[in-house]
This record gives C-alpha cells, structure tokens and sequence, in this order.
C-alpha cells in the first residue's frame, strides 16, 4: 500500500511493489509506474492507485432451471488489471485524503463481473433439467462463463482481463437436495446392510465350517477311542489267555511234579516198608530159635528202654527162684546137645 508523508504546501508519494500509480497534475500526467517516490502538491494533483497483482472475486447468486427449480451457483473469478491507466480513467482508484470517502474501484469491478457471471449462468441453466444442472453444471458452468468474460467488450475496454473462473458448486434448495439425496442414502443404507448381511453369512458359514471340523474331530476321537477300548480289551483278553494258559502248564507241571513226587515217594515207602518187612521177617525167623527166657530178656531190654527211672527194685523169691532156674537149665541143654 503507498505511504503519503504530508508536508506544509507539498507532499511526498512512496509506491508499492503491486500498486500501479498514475499522477494527475493539472490533468496531465507527472509520474506513472509501479514503486514510484516523488514530491507533490496536492493542491493541483489527482493520484490513482490501480493493483497490478492478481485479484480475487468470490460471487454467489441463484437461478432457474427448465424445470422450475431454484438452484445456487457458488464462483470464484480470478482477474488483474492489464492497462491501469484505462482502469484510471474509466473506475475511481483515486487516492483520498483523510476524512474522505475511500475509492469504490474494486466495488465496480465486482459489480461488473458479478452481473456478468450471473447473467450468463442463468442463462445456460434456465436450458438445463435440475438433474442435468447438477450433473454436469460445473462443467459447463466454467466453460461458459470463461469464455463469456473473456469475450466481454466492456471487461476488455476498461483493461480487466479473466485468468480463470472457477465454478465451486451448483445446488438445488436445502428440502430439494435432501429429497434427492434420500434414494442414494437409501441404496446405500442397502448396500450398507446387505454387507452386514453377507459379513453375516459368512461369519455364520465360518461358525458352521468350525463346528463341523469340530465335530469330525470329536468323532474321530470317538473312534479313536473306540479303537483303543478295543486294542485294550483284546490286550487283556489275549494277557488272560496267556496268563491262564501258563497258569495250566505251570498247574500241569506242579501235578507232575507232585505225581513224580508221590510216586517217588510211594515206591521209597513200598522199598522202606518192604526193608522193614524184610527185616522183621529176619529177625521173627531169629526169634523163632530162641528159648522163652531169652526172649523174655530182650522183651525186658527193649523195654527197659522205654520204661521211666526206677529208685527201687523189688525181687521177690518167686521172682528170682524162676530166673535161675531158667539160668541152670540153660547149660544143661546146651551140654545135651553138644553130646
């Protein structure tokens, strides 16, 4: 922005890198240029202060389309000034003093191109459907509104020339678009819960897959198991088996050992008995010989063995009387018998 430093009778102008300024003296030009420094006298001189940067114009307005709906086109323009002496010459840029009212410049230009702009796209839109408006109205918008402000003789004149027009948004009023917005959130409430449903489907098949895996594991288990109680039982069968049959050989083997044994021990009796016998009829036939006292003595020698401790022996006559008798007889046979 230029910088004025008053002084008395005369002041001094200090430009700006984007501010084009012209000098008016007496009608003509003194100094024109962008960052210019000089003296002046305000008194007989007139200063304009055109921008050379590019400038900015947001608009906003509505229109009707061949069905009768109302619709807001929302635009942004993007313009400079080319000739700022024109521009000083044909809009008030001018540099006012403190107090006064500031340079309604730029309120034209907005003005100009605003009408144009509005003009232009109520004019493409009135031959457009709602539909088609919202559809393809940016597009066309642009185009038509680039080209229309370009080719415009007054723009042209004044030494405004069109950058670029931007085209924001074309919308229908606010219960219209939420009417129509309302199929489109309803597909896609649809579209929405018919992927809830299919997640759900799947996760359900996926549950289902699991549990029959599942179950073929536990039947396979089962019969696993089943298997094993098998095996186990036809182990124990076959150990019952083996082991009663090694109980009936070793059953077998005992009786024949015991039979072996009884025998064994049946004949060493027979041979034991038939000793004694043999024995005893060795010593009957020695007995058979012997008189009556001498076997009375031997009767009295064995049993003398088996007869308890005697403190006293009694022999009375009739006792002893016998025995010697028996004694004297003794010899007298045996010398009979040796003649």
């Amino acid at each position: 922005m230029a910088i004025i430093k008053r002084y008395p009778w005369i002041s001094h102008f200090l430009g700006s890198p984007t501010g084009y300024v012209v000098h008016l003296q007496k009608g003509t030009v003194r100094h024109q240029g962008v960052g210019q420094a000089f003296f002046f006298r305000p008194a007989n001189s007139v200063l304009s202060e055109v921008p050379v940067d590019d400038q900015e114009l947001p608009t906003l307005f509505h229109a009707i389309t061949r069905d009768h709906q109302d619709v807001s086109v929302q635009a942004n323009v993007t313009y400079r000034f080319i000739d700022p002496v024109a521009v000083s010459t044909r809009l008030d840029f001018g540099l006012q003093t403190a107090g006064k009212a500031p340079a309604t410049g730029r309120e034209q230009v907005s003005t100009i191109i605003g009408q144009l702009c509005q003009s232009h796209a109520i004019d493409q839109i009135a031959t457009t459907t709602l539909a088609e408006a919202l559809e393809r109205g940016v597009s066309q918008l642009r185009v038509v509104l680039t080209d229309a402000l370009r080719a415009d003789a007054r723009l042209q004149s004044t030494g405004i020339e069109i950058l670029g027009v931007q085209v924001l948004a074309v919308r229908p009023e606010a219960d219209v678009e939420r009417a129509l917005q309302t199929p489109v959130r309803e597909q896609l409430q649809a579209e929405a819960d018919r992927a809830v449903y299919e997640r759900r489907a799947v996760a359900v098949e996926r549950e289902r897959t699991i549990s029959e895996n599942e179950m073929a594991s536990q039947i396979e288990l089962a019969v696993r198991r089943e298997n094993l109680v098998a095996q186990e039982g036809a182990n124990a069968r076959r150990a019952a088996e083996e082991k009663a049959a090694a109980g009936l050989i070793e059953a077998q083997g005992s009786a024949e050992r015991k039979g072996i044994g009884a025998a064994a021990e049946a004949n060493q009796i027979r041979l034991v008995g038939e000793a004694a016998a043999a024995r005893e009829a060795a010593t009957m036939e020695v007995y058979r010989g012997m008189e009556q006292a001498t076997l009375l003595a031997l009767a009295l020698k064995d049993a003398a063995g088996s007869l308890p401790n005697i403190g006293n022996l009694t022999i009375t006559p009739d006792l002893l009387s016998g025995a010697l008798a028996g004694l004297l007889k003794e010899p007298a046979a045996t010398a009979e018998v040796t003649k």
